[in-house]
C-alpha cells in the first residue's frame, strides 16, 4: 500500500461462496485444440506469413528473392504454437523455399544452399526455444495452482450470507499474475454477533503474506473468544508486535535501541477495521486501527462513518499509546456498509488523479449488492487502465429487510 499502509505485507480475484457439488470430469484440451480455439488468429499467423512470402516471391522479378524471409515462420511458430506444429511449419518452410528456388532456376546454386541451410538451423533453434517456452508455461501453471491453493487457505471465500446480512467482496492484487498479497478480510458468525475484519499490511511479497496469515489466524480465534471488540483489537495488536519481533530477531516486546529501531516501527505495521453486528440490535460497532473509514448507504444517501477517536495501526499500539475505541453507529434493515483498503482510494490514473470511490459508490448505490460491488471493481480497473499500483480489497454488507 502507500500512505496509510503498504512493509508487514487480472488477471483479479473475487471471493464468494462456492457451490459444493462436484464438477464433471473433462478431458484437458490438446495443444492443437488450444491453438485453434481461443488463440486461433495468432496461431494462423505463421501460416499466413508463409503464404504471403511464397506469393510475393512468385510475383516479384527473378532478380528479387524474398524467400529468405521464410526463416521468420518457425520463429513465429515457436512463440505461438506447440513443438509439433513448430517442427511441421519449419519443415514446410524449407520445402516451399526449395520449390521457389527450383521455379526460379536457382536451386542447387551455392547461395540457395546457404539459404536452405540457414532455414534448417533457424528451424532447429526455434524448436528448442518452443520446447523451453512450453516447459516454462507448465511451470507457471503449477505455480499459479499453488498460489490459488495458498490464497484459499489464507483468505477464505466470503459467505454470501450470515444470518440477515448479505455479503459480497472483491480482492484485486497489484501484481496481475499474483493471487495473494497484503490485503485481507474475514467475516465470521460468533456468539457475540457477526464480526468482520478488513486490513492492509504495509509492504509486499512473502513477508506481507505471512503477516496477513498471522493476523487472519489470530482474528479467527479471538473473534470467538473475546466478548469485547476492543479487546480483540488489543490482542491483534499484541500479535502483530510479536510477529514483528520474530521477524527482526528481537526479544518479544523488546526494544533494541539500535539504529534500526525507528525504521522497524515506522515501516512495519498493518491498518485494520473491525466491525461487529450485535444480535438483536440495530447498530454496528466499529473499531478503527489506522484504517480508512467505511461508508454507509442509508436510504440512497452515502456518507462516511468517521472515527471519534482514531486508533493506532496494528503493531504500533504500544508505541503510540492510543487504546482502541469502539464507535457505535446506527445500522438498520436496508442499510449497507462498505469497507475497503486504500487501494480503492489511492489508485491514480495516468494523469495522477485519485480514484473517487465516494462518487462511484453514489452512482451505483441503487444496484443490487453484488452488482454494486462488480461495478465498483470495474470502475477501479477502468480508472487505472488495469495497472494497479497497490492491492485493493472491498467488502460490502447489506442488512436484508
Amino acid at each position: 500500500m502507500t500512505s496509510h499502509t503498504s512493509d508487514l505485507q487480472d488477471p483479479t480475484t473475487e471471493h464468494h461462496a462456492e457451490p459444493a457439488h462436484r464438477q464433471p470430469t473433462r478431458r484437458p484440451p490438446s495443444p492443437w485444440s488450444r491453438a485453434t480455439g481461443s488463440r486461433a488468429l495468432p496461431a494462423a499467423a505463421p501460416v499466413l506469413l508463409m503464404a504471403v512470402v511464397a506469393l510475393t516471391d512468385l510475383l516479384t522479378p527473378d532478380w528479387l528473392h524474398v524467400s529468405p524471409v521464410m526463416a521468420a515462420v518457425p520463429v513465429l511458430a515457436a512463440a505461438l504454437l506447440p513443438c509439433r506444429a513448430t517442427a511441421a511449419l519449419g519443415c514446410a518452410a524449407i520445402v516451399i523455399t526449395a520449390l521457389l528456388q527450383w521455379d526460379a532456376g536457382s536451386y542447387g546454386h551455392p547461395d540457395a544452399g546457404v539459404t536452405l541451410g540457414s532455414l534448417f538451423v533457424v528451424g532447429l533453434t526455434s524448436l528448442a526455444a518452443c520446447s523451453l517456452r512450453q516447459r516454462r508455461e507448465r511451470q507457471l501453471s503449477r505455480v499459479r495452482s499453488v498460489a490459488e491453493t495458498a490464497q484459499r487457505a489464507l483468505m477464505h471465500p466470503l459467505p454470501l450470507r450470515i444470518g440477515s446480512l448479505a455479503l459480497s467482496g472483491v480482492y484485486l492484487p497489484a501484481e496481475s499474475e499474483a493471487h495473494i498479497g497484503g490485503d485481507f478480510y474475514e467475516a465470521l458468525p460468533t456468539p457475540y454477533g457477526t464480526r468482520l475484519v478488513i486490513g492492509d499490511v504495509r509492504g509486499k511479497g512473502l513477508e506481507a503474506v505471512g503477516a496477513s496469515a498471522t493476523l487472519l489466524g489470530a482474528f479467527r480465534e479471538l473473534a470467538h473468544q473475546e466478548p469485547s471488540l476492543t479487546k480483540v483489537a488489543e490482542r491483534l495488536d499484541e500479535r502483530a508486535r510479536r510477529h514483528i519481533a520474530a521477524l527482526d530477531g528481537t526479544p518479544e516486546g523488546g526494544r533494541t535501541g539500535g539504529p534500526g529501531t525507528a525504521a522497524l516501527f515506522a515501516e512495519r505495521f498493518a491498518t485494520a477495521l473491525l466491525v461487529e453486528f450485535p444480535p438483536g440490535e440495530t447498530v454496528a460497532r466499529i473499531v478503527y486501527c489506522g484504517h480508512p473509514e467505511p461508508y454507509v448507504v442509508h436510504s440512497g444517501e452515502v456518507r462516511p462513518y468517521e472515527p471519534d477517536q482514531p486508533g493506532a495501526p496494528l503493531g504500533l499500539g504500544d508505541l503510540l499509546a492510543v487504546p482502541p475505541v469502539a464507535r457505535t453507529v446506527p445500522f438498520v434493515p436496508g442499510d449497507r456498509l462498505v469497507l475497503y483498503t486504500d487501494g480503492f482510494i489511492e489508485a491514480r490514473d495516468r494523469s495522477g488523479r485519485f480514484h473517487d470511490l465516494t462518487a462511484h459508490l453514489r452512482a451505483h448505490a441503487g444496484r443490487p449488492l453484488e452488482a454494486m460491488v462488480a461495478a465498483l471493481r470495474r470502475d477501479l480497473l477502468h480508472h487505472v487502465r488495469g495497472d494497479l499500483g497497490d492491492d485493493a480489497a472491498l467488502v460490502a454488507l447489506e442488512w436484508l429487510p
